[in-house]
């Protein structure tokens, strides 16, 4: 643990979808602000959001802001949020018929990220996978529904699961699905995601030094209220002992995502069976890697990252961040305890003292 004096700072989230990073606004030093701070937040779905605004234009009002940021991760929720019955993600993975479905072109080119994900992983990151997830009990929040399925069950509900049945086109912006029981599910980038979307308003309202959280994920560009770099605590994943830091970074125009095991998972006859799934097996994953983080100019790229890398488990994953030129970090168990790794680019935004 390179910075225990992050802890005290830690900015308090609530734990939503198996929040995966603890985001640390170090306080503001002794002397005053010239310039005023703005911190806000609110709700997306079931995850709380935070929003730190450093130097806020003089024409605008708190107010407004807050305001118009609930309107940000509201349009958000309408786009992907599976949740939400009457989201676009939600009314395509109703439609049962194999011609273009329209869409926003924001939602056409986050498919398509993901579709590029996919290729290049040969499969090991699919947003199809939602059978999959329900079929195991993840997508419930009853304990009670939370199962092992036979190998049979697996077979057959991997059926319905493949990004090689889904495409996208960006003119004019749709998708399509070769099956009509597809389901697409954006889970793995929706926090980033949102994040991603918040800042872009917020730079149309000409503010360009602020910092966007949420589940965890996080955006930021310019300077903090310190006067210098936004500074990020990325969570040790341990299960139990509260919350602490494992490493902080610096960071000025960079999203940031982390991915883990720690939160959302359950055991049965003694086995601990993570929401992470492997989409080549139907199961979860098996390996000792118990969390990833990726820093990206966007977020949402950061998000999707993260997730393939805990599918990947802890070597493919470094040999795959290595080989694509990805900076990431990764946090994974051994009989002594915690091992990590960090690629070069990510080591180069540490926090060391």
């Amino acid at each position: 643990m390179k910075n225990l004096s992050l802890l005290h700072s830690l900015y308090r989230t609530a734990l939503a979808f198996g929040m995966l990073l603890c985001v640390c606004c170090v306080g503001l030093t002794a002397c005053s602000q010239p310039d005023p701070v703005w911190r806000l937040e609110g709700m997306q779905g079931t995850a709380l959001w935070h929003v730190t605004v450093n130097r806020p234009p003089a024409t605008l009002s708190e107010a407004q802001l807050q305001a118009g940021l609930n309107n940000a991760f509201a349009e958000t929720n309408q786009l992907i949020g599976s949740w939400e019955p009457t989201s676009t993600i939600s009314q395509f993975n109703r439609y049962s018929g194999m011609d273009w479905f329209s869409v926003s072109p924001k939602l056409a080119k986050l498919v398509e990220l993901t579709l590029h994900i996919s290729q290049q992983s040969a499969g090991s990151y699919d947003v199809t996978l939602a059978p999959l997830l329900q079929l195991w009990g993840f997508g419930s929040h009853d304990s009670a529904k939370e199962r092992i399925p036979t190998q049979a069950e697996i077979a057959l509900t991997r059926a319905k699961v493949g990004y090689q049945k889904l495409q996208v086109r960006l003119d004019p912006p749709a998708l399509r699905k070769s099956q009509p029981d597809l389901h697409l599910e954006l889970a793995s980038v929706a926090d980033g995601f949102a994040a991603d979307q918040a800042g872009l308003y917020l730079e149309s309202l000409g503010i360009h030094d602020y910092m966007v959280e949420i589940a965890g994920e996080v955006r930021t560009r310019g300077i903090s209220p310190r006067g210098d770099a936004w500074r990020i605590a990325i969570e040790k994943p341990q299960e139990e002992a509260g919350r602490m830091v494992q490493q902080g970074v610096s960071l000025r125009k960079a999203g940031l995502a982390t991915s883990g095991d720690y939160r959302n998972f359950f055991v049965k006859g003694g086995q601990r069976y993570s929401h992470t799934f492997d989409p080549t097996t139907g199961s979860p994953v098996t390996h000792n890697l118990a969390s990833a983080s990726v820093l990206a100019e966007e977020t949402t790229v950061a998000d999707a990252y993260a997730t393939l890398f805990m599918v990947l488990g802890e070597e493919k994953a470094k040999a795959f961040a290595e080989t694509h030129g990805i900076h990431a970090y990764f946090i994974w168990r051994t009989d002594d305890g915690f091992k990590t790794f960090a690629t070069t680019g990510f080591s180069e935004a540490f926090i060391n003292n």
